[in-house]
């Protein structure tokens, strides 16, 4: 049997404003996190968290659906990258990881932007821009390395390039 004093519309009102102020306070300690106030939004913390995510794979090998230090193909590195250094999360395929986001013009990229490209037929490979015209990647041939989106083969096969931050 309930107390009277239990179901008083002060009593309910009570308890609702103060879950609301929990949440609230919940909610600032979230966007208080670097990867939540910064991010992607912030061209400076992405090439840092970039770069850092670097180190920790650098020559980490190319494998076909691989996800691990034992091997990781590009997308799964990219999903990866994008929840370890920015608490987001990708789909796990190059195609649909290419419709995440906006278009982005090759003229205005920066660190944190996706680039794409189509290597034939059939086969897509995505990359996430560090600097200027450096992008990190799972390469098929050397594995997890930067190249530089203004040699020749990564011109003639770029596709297109998507932002996830505003």
């Amino acid at each position: 049997m309930s107390s009277p004093r239990h179901s008083s519309p002060c009593f309910v009102l009570f308890w609702l404003v103060l879950s609301a102020l929990l949440l609230v306070g919940c909610q600032s300690q979230i966007s208080e996190s670097p990867h939540y106030a910064s991010g992607l939004s912030d061209p400076a913390y992405a090439r840092s968290a970039l770069y850092e995510q670097y180190q920790e794979w650098q020559g980490v090998p190319y494998r076909t659906g691989g996800e691990s230090r034992r091997g990781v193909d590009c997308s799964a590195f990219m999903q990866l990258t994008f929840r370890e250094q920015f608490a987001m999360q990708l789909p796990r395929d190059t195609d649909s990881q290419a419709h995440v986001g906006r278009a982005v013009s090759s003229r205005q990229l920066r660190p944190g932007d996706l680039v794409f490209f189509n290597i034939g037929r059939s086969t897509r490979h995505v990359g996430v821009m560090v600097d200027k015209s450096k992008f990190l990647h799972a390469s098929s041939s050397k594995g997890v390395m930067i190249s530089d989106l203004y040699q020749p083969y990564w011109q003639r096969y770029y596709w297109q390039a998507r932002r996830l931050s505003q």
